[in-house]
């Protein structure tokens, strides 16, 4: 097996709190490569001293494109194989064995699974599989916000694995406000780029920007390249959660309608079908598109998958669907499934009610 030369790099702003976890998981590696835009705590001195190679540099105005750009020109041109990380991720242990065995010769980029949100148990919440892991040479950063790695080369070649892992801790409390003016001058910079536009009016939606959400949304299913179904799907999906949360309830029904005939392998269209009709307390159809969501078993691995699609929470609100259509033994059935899977006090409460009616 041959070995290769393989690094770490990273772009840091005051993260002192996850340098020690960060620096662990890499004791397999020799190189770790840090640029850091402007910490004021302690992130430098303590990733210098635990071996780092730090550089600081202020990126104004701030884009993370250039600073991840700025990171990987730290990197010497004789380095076979570069991992791109955050100091809130912690690569699991046994990577550069991995990455050893299934790199070739004429590989460029390494496809892998990344735990994007994991709960008190670190189970993954949601899971999908993310690419950056790349050879040295013919790669640059793009987009200022949600950057991209993008090949320069001539025949990108991809290896997919399993085996290599990389789990997802952020910290919360740390602002993303600079996100929707990035993602703002993102679209305005390509507005023919579907994936931007999707995001920026999913960013919409976040901040309550409903109006803006739907008009953002439509456009970007009105692109010519906008052609992955899943993301179509989210885009009809977040259509649907503005207009319920403007209160146009039979529109908020149509656009989730059209993202299940857009993606009907996909729970997720299901799922938030159900939970509107649960909350117009339509039951008996609540019952019928979450017993629809439950035919489908498999859980895509992208990044486009609703954590409540596949918890307790279809369980939940059919226990008590049935109970309001007064069939205590389903509701008994299915809320002893949801407390399978999330032993929660509410769901305990709900039983003993459900039983005692029984």
């Amino acid at each position: 097996m041959k070995k290769y030369k393989i690094c770490v790099y990273a772009i840091s702003k005051n993260e002192e709190k996850f340098v020690d976890r960060f620096m662990d998981s890499l004791k397999e590696i020799d190189k770790v490569y840090v640029l850091d835009t402007g910490s004021t705590d302690d992130t430098v001195k303590k990733l210098k001293n635990r071996g780092a190679i730090v550089k600081q540099k202020i990126i104004d105005p701030w884009r993370f494109d250039v600073a991840r750009n700025e990171s990987l020109k730290m990197v010497p041109e004789d380095m076979d194989i570069c991992i791109c990380l955050d100091l809130d991720e912690v690569i699991e242990e046994g990577f550069v064995e991995k990455i050893n065995s299934l790199w070739k010769d004429d590989t460029t980029r390494l496809r892998y699974n990344y735990n994007w949100s994991l709960d008190k148990d670190n189970k993954p919440l949601v899971n999908f599989y993310i690419e950056k892991i790349h050879s040295r040479k013919n790669y640059k950063w793009t987009h200022p916000v949600h950057e991209v790695l993008t090949y320069l080369g001539d025949n990108e070649s991809f290896v997919t694995t399993d085996l290599i892992t990389v789990n997802h801790y952020p910290d919360n409390k740390k602002s993303r406000s600079s996100y929707l003016n990035l993602l703002e001058l993102s679209v305005k910079e390509d507005p023919n780029d579907d994936r931007n536009m999707h995001y920026l009016g999913r960013e919409y939606m976040y901040y309550g920007k409903w109006n803006e959400c739907i008009d953002t949304l439509i456009k970007h299913l009105n692109l010519k390249t906008a052609t992955w179904k899943d993301e179509r799907c989210a885009s009809m999906r977040f259509i649907a959660r503005s207009y319920k949360n403007l209160k146009r309830y039979e529109e908020a029904k149509m656009w989730l309608y059209k993202a299940i005939e857009e993606a009907p392998y996909l729970r997720d269209p299901y799922v938030e079908l159900a939970l509107l009709l649960f909350e117009l307390e339509d039951y008996k159809n609540t019952v019928y598109y979450c017993n629809e969501a439950l035919k489908i078993k498999k859980h895509p691995k992208t990044y486009i998958n609703e954590p409540f699609s596949f918890d307790s929470t279809i369980y939940d609100i059919l226990s008590i669907s049935y109970y309001y259509l007064n069939n205590k033994e389903k509701a008994i059935e299915y809320i002893d499934k949801a407390i399978e899977m999330n032993n929660d006090e509410r769901l305990k409460n709900n039983k003993k009610i459900f039983e005692k009616e029984l």
